[in-house]
């Protein structure tokens, strides 16, 4: 479970994230919606120990993330080009990220064949940089890259941004795979409303740093976030 108390972030006198209270239960898909500058990317930022709060905490399974490293071993995330290191090839890089996930490389080979689909025939066995790939296969290795060791918690930034639509599609159905998991946590922010909504069994909407809406998806959840929008 994670649970944030009384959490906040200031940048020059300005309160850019203010959560009293909020609990995210093992094995829950959550989706985090918001306009840009709601405080989504702030808040992964604090969960994930990039940034400190200015007061309050997060606590990852028993764990305070800005005090201790011990949520890191069952925590993976991606959210954005500059988790990756660009001299290496997407190969490489699997293999790097698998010896820090204590996988040996017959265990990383059968997670690359498994998502061959994803990939599409660009990312493998191309003899390409990931500095030199477009940002939609560098995301594509990142996302993938999360899966490296059965994390529990998963923590994914705009992750349909940059993909063509059949990507989108492809990455919905593994999303939703690692939701029907009961102990796997999956985190999703966007500002997709739709795709959001497909693969988050609950929904978060913030607004100038402060959650507006906590809502448990149903068929009417969509309609609701395009509504609230719009005003």
């Amino acid at each position: 479970m994670i649970k944030v108390n009384n959490l906040s972030k200031t940048y020059n006198g300005t309160t850019v994230l203010k959560i009293n209270d909020l609990e995210i239960p093992k094995g829950e898909s959550f989706g985090l919606v918001g306009n840009n500058g709601a405080g989504k990317t702030t808040f992964f930022s604090l969960l994930l120990d990039l940034i400190q709060p200015s007061s309050g905490e997060i606590v990852n399974n028993g764990v305070q993330v800005n005090t201790s490293e011990d949520w890191k071993p069952f925590t993976a995330s991606f959210v954005d080009e500059s988790f990756l290191i660009g001299y290496l090839t997407p190969e490489e890089y699997f293999y790097f990220i698998g010896d820090l996930r204590g996988q040996n490389k017959a265990d990383i080979d059968a997670l690359l064949v498994k998502h061959t689909e994803f990939f599409n025939g660009e990312i493998l066995n191309n003899k390409k940089y990931l500095r030199d790939l477009s940002k939609g296969n560098q995301k594509k290795v990142g996302i993938i890259a999360t899966l490296i060791g059965n994390p529990e918690v998963i923590i994914l930034d705009e992750p349909f941004a940059n993909l063509d639509p059949t990507t989108q599609f492809r990455l919905k159905k593994i999303i939703k795979e690692l939701a029907d998991d009961p102990n796997v946590t999956v985190l999703v922010s966007s500002h997709d409303l739709q795709h959001t909504v497909e693969v988050s069994n609950r929904i978060v909407a913030m607004h100038k740093g402060e959650v507006v809406k906590d809502i448990k998806t149903s068929a009417e959840t969509l309609r609701e976030l395009e509504e609230f929008f719009a005003v």
